[in-house]
């Protein structure tokens, strides 16, 4: 179903660059919580199972330091003070890793999803969100339906999983009370790793739905109505650049169809190094002769390169090529005033192809044809 903007009119027309753009030059761009939240987690349980070992070793330590305490350090302030001290700095040197490399992720995983963008836009205050009216209607939301839904699943997914491991690991939790300390640590960093790497499972199959849904989110709410890209096309067709770029992408279009009529000419006639003109007939009709292609220069060459390639007669009048290039555009009928001269062309041709057929001797020399003196350009003759 499309969206609707404030005036009730449908959103149907997709995105143009510069909404784009300018949603981007705002801080709007498609992101997704969940992401973050994944990729925490996987490193998270990552690093565990590559610093599990380093972390044990350093947690013992720390334990069997501060479990053989004299009795008379116990109250003396400093010395206590002392140990506190060593064990912080040892906690730190031995989840220290671990920390930097999850905080690493946590500054990157936002940008994975839209990329990095800083806009003082997004720092301005919004004082429309105050408006109690257009905070119950973002409350009541589809968006927010949607977030309340999602994180219900998120919850009842990850709780599901929680007592799942819970339960899987209920004999060996149990067994830790009466393990030494050594094993007891070894195997309660076991239970945690997989804890994290069933979370980090069940995120990942959430954030494989979640960041394509994002993205589609995103995409709905650029939509633009049909009035909205009218409005842009008119103020952006103003620029002078942009007019340019319009006139040149045309002239390309028109001249990529023009080259793909050549083909169907019966007949290309030149000038012949300056212009080319390709005609087609259509034997037994009463529609004279249309204009297929017409180019100068590196045009009228590539219209000769087609017209060879696909063994179309290529003949040279240059009078004959002036007269239909400037008086005939690519798809007209010629003149009423070339028939004559046109008829001459074409009966030449006619014999070439009777001659190939071997029906009719060898062609001479093109006869030189007339044109009529209101048809005749002052320029080249080769």
């Amino acid at each position: 179903m499309a969206q609707e903007n404030e005036e009730g009119q449908e959103k149907t027309e997709e995105p143009t660059e510069k909404r784009k753009r300018d949603a981007r030059e705002k801080g709007e761009v498609a992101r997704s919580k969940e992401l973050g939240t994944m990729l925490l987690l996987v490193v998270g349980a990552g690093a565990l199972l590559l610093f599990g070992t380093h972390l044990s070793a350093e947690f013992l330590e720390m334990f069997a330091y501060n479990f053989t305490i004299e009795r008379a350090h116990i109250y003396d302030p400093d010395m206590m003070f002392a140990r506190l001290t060593h064990s912080l700095k040892q906690t730190l040197i031995a989840v220290g890793p671990i920390l930097i490399l999850l905080f690493f992720i946590a500054l990157i995983s936002p940008i994975m999803l839209g990329g990095f963008i800083f806009s003082t836009k997004a720092l301005m205050p919004k004082f429309n969100r105050l408006n109690p009216l257009s905070g119950l209607k973002r409350m009541f939301s589809k968006n927010s339906l949607v977030e309340l839904l999602k994180a219900i699943a998120k919850v009842a997914v990850v709780g599901t999983l929680s007592v799942i491991v819970l339960m899987s690991f209920q004999n060996d939790l149990l067994s830790m009370a009466h393990e030494p300390l050594e094993p007891a640590l070894k195997h309660a960093l076991y239970v945690i790793l997989w804890a994290f790497l069933g979370m980090s499972t069940t995120l990942i199959l959430i954030v494989a739905i979640d960041v394509p849904y994002q993205v589609y989110q995103f995409n709905e709410k650029l939509k633009m109505t049909l009035q909205e890209v009218k409005d842009e096309l008119k103020n952006t067709e103003g620029k002078p650049e942009v007019k340019g770029r319009i006139r040149q992408l045309q002239r390309e279009m028109s001249q990529r169809r023009m080259m793909a009529d050549v083909p169907d000419a019966d007949v290309v006639i030149t000038n012949p190094t300056h212009y080319s003109v390709a005609l087609k007939y259509e034997e037994g009709s009463f529609q004279a002769p249309i204009l297929l292609a017409k180019g100068p220069d590196h045009l009228a060459l590539k219209i000769r390169e087609i017209a060879r390639e696909y063994d179309i007669p290529v003949l040279q009048s240059p009078p004959l090529t002036r007269a239909l290039y400037y008086s005939t555009e690519i798809g007209e009928e010629i003149p009423q005033g070339l028939y004559m001269a046109v008829a001459q062309v074409l009966a030449y041709v006619h014999h070439i192809e009777q001659f190939r057929a071997g029906k009719a001797k060898a062609p001479g020399k093109i006869p030189a044809i007339e044109v009529p003196e209101e048809f005749q350009q002052t320029g080249e003759s080769t």
